[in-house]
């Protein structure tokens, strides 16, 4: 049995049931569309949901699930990327700020604002060296540490792209005596303290899916499975071979990854958002391209109270001593460690290293020194690789964030598709990427924009409330005799609005939480299994809940969510003891997280 990284690659089980998957057969069904997307991280779901708002007959299909690669191993967070400012990328910085602020408002439920401190060792460090790295690029001799006179000015320049529509306050300075009084576990040697305002995503994960759904409604039905439906989407679905046709159209054959099963599907345009694998995505399809040039992040989550109370509520962010910009990141009852940014070969595995971890040790120690940390406080690790352009920087930090289209014409005599490749691409940007990138398709189809997706708001985020009071009333209104307040919650934290949408799913049948766990029921599983294309077990443990990222999963747990789904998905025996050993392999060999269970 193969394994399922986090690059995409899943393990085909073999017979999956008599039923065929809905998603799938939207697509064997009807075996053409004018677009075809291919890539389900946050930036191919983003174009799937633009191009169907503007009635586009669109497809999208990913070889392994939704967010799954370096959308699913970011830091969590929505920023402007004010250290991206060094490198002169104004625009991208602006146009980040305004989506980090927009985001805001169009997706609440999952984007929150996040108090930001920058912990300073000096006054005007950095102040020779920074004007050279901004003009070259390029690092010159040892790092040296900017000073609280560059931070101020970065930050002043940051506001400033927030005038327009901004919606979180202002950065402060504070001196070593207030910055102490507010965080007293910080270094003692730290002369200053800037504290500004991002926001963070925690469930980047179910955003994607979110933004997956609105496209799926947007061509006309409720689901991508249901006849006539001009927005169709597939998970387990990768692309083997591609021909082209006379008439300007291509057609792929597609391989479900669940089944070995193979199919043709015809595109006149094709959108290759495969992230870092874009150009062995371009070589699959006989155009070969050398655009891409990845490095790896790789992040530790820590079940450290003593770590967690330190940082107050705030995200800890700050350079390292190696020039390194790096966070510590409160979650909830975790704390998030990262990143490293280290060149990335595509041949192996992206998995957090121990020579990753002893460097967050190293980095923790910096700001906190009387804090100790272990390894047995490490409760899940993951790496992606970031789909930069290839480059020539001497530091990886200093490659470009910012993203291009390319086009590839079709063949002489107008035959085979249009391809248009996305190089680069950040999480916070996705929604106005996502509209460039559409409004280059729309050209090549000769149609024009119907839809603007600014001020749209993004599936639960769509009326949800405003105000902690306004929480609280949703929460009361939708409790009932067997569900109360903290059920209600968490449905409310993993869905947004929608989760009277579920809530009704749940009160039509017989249902009772799992036993080995309270934040899951066994309708609640059938109903994901029902609309959330879960293709493995391990998707619901990492992709559509936290549980793998706080450490909550048991053997007790990989048993019982088998069970369950082993009715909606069409599992056997065989397939059931399969999904839980590979959930058992991908967790341990990708995450640094060892859960034993009881099947033989």
């Amino acid at each position: 049995m193969g394994l399922k990284d986090p690059s995409g690659h899943p393990f085909n089980s073999g017979a999956r049931g008599t039923a065929e998957r809905a998603s799938v057969a939207s697509l064997r069904q009807r075996p053409n569309a004018r677009v075809l997307v291919i890539g389900g991280g946050i930036n191919g779901v983003a174009t799937f949901r633009d191009l169907a708002l503007q009635g586009v007959d669109v497809a999208l299909v990913e070889r392994g699930d939704y967010c799954q690669g370096a959308s699913g191993a970011s830091s969590h967070m929505i920023h402007g990327g004010i250290r991206y400012l060094e490198n002169g990328e104004f625009r991208l910085v602006r146009e980040s700020v305004v989506e980090r602020n927009r985001l805001l408002r169009i997706a609440p439920h999952y984007v929150k604002p996040l108090q930001t401190t920058i912990p300073i060792f000096s006054t005007f460090s950095g102040i020779l060296a920074a004007p050279l790295r901004f003009l070259t690029h390029k690092q010159h001799g040892k790092p040296k540490e900017r000073g609280a006179f560059l931070i101020k000015l970065g930050l002043s320049l940051y506001d400033s792209f927030s005038r327009d529509g901004g919606n979180v306050p202002r950065h402060q300075f504070r001196g070593r005596k207030r910055a102490l009084a507010e965080l007293p576990m910080l270094h003692p040697a730290i002369k200053y303290a800037a504290t500004y305002f991002d926001a963070s995503v925690h469930n980047p994960e179910r955003l994607t899916l979110d933004v997956l759904r609105d496209g799926e409604k947007a061509g006309g039905k409720a689901g991508a499975w249901k006849a006539g439906s001009t927005a169709r989407a597939s998970n387990y679905l990768s692309l083997a071979s591609i021909k082209a046709n006379g008439a300007g159209s291509s057609t792929v054959e597609l391989r479900d990854e669940l089944t070995g099963e193979v199919f043709d599907f015809t595109a006149d345009v094709i959108v290759n958002t495969t992230g870092a694998w874009v150009d062995l995505t371009n070589r699959a399809m006989g155009t070969p391209s050398s655009f891409m040039g990845g490095t790896k992040g790789s992040h530790i989550v820590l079940d450290h109270p003593g770590l967690l109370a330190a940082c107050n509520g705030r995200e800890i962010f700050f350079e390292h001593t190696d020039g390194r910009i790096v966070l510590i990141y409160p979650m909830g009852d975790r704390v998030l460690v990262g990143t490293t940014d280290v060149d990335a070969d595509l041949s192996e595995d992206a998995v957090c290293t121990e020579s990753e971890i002893d460097y967050f040790f190293d980095l923790i120690g910096h700001v906190f020194p009387d804090i100790a940390v272990n390894r047995g406080q490490i409760v899940y690790t993951f790496s992606g690789v970031r789909p930069l352009p290839r480059h020539d920087a001497t530091q990886p930090g200093f490659v470009s964030r910012d993203y291009r289209i390319e086009r590839r014409a079709p063949e002489a005599g107008g035959s085979g598709a249009v391809v248009l490749s996305l190089v680069g691409g950040k999480w916070t940007t996705f929604r106005a990427l996502a509209e460039h990138l559409s409004n280059d398709v729309l050209a090549e189809l000769a149609m024009e924009r119907k839809v603007s997706t600014a001020k749209l708001a993004i599936g639960g985020g769509a009326g949800f409330p405003d105000s902690e009071a306004g929480i609280q009333k949703w929460i009361k209104a939708h409790m009932s005799a067997n569900r109360d307040a903290d059920r209600v919650a968490g449905l409310l934290t993993r869905y947004g609005t929608r989760a009277g949408e579920v809530i009704s799913y749940l009160d039509g049948g017989p249902d009772s939480l799992l036993r080995s766990t309270r934040e899951l029921s066994v309708r609640e599983l059938e109903y994901m299994a029902a609309n959330e294309q879960i293709g493995h077990l391990v998707d619901v443990l990492i992709r559509r809940t936290s549980l793998a990222f706080r450490g909550l999963v048991t053997g007790e747990l990989l048993n019982e969510m088998a069970d369950i789904l082993a009715e909606p998905l069409g599992w056997d025996t065989a397939d059931q003891s399969a999904e839980i050993h590979h959930a058992q392999e991908v967790l341990k060999r990708y995450h640094g997280v060892e859960v034993h269970s009881l099947v033989s």
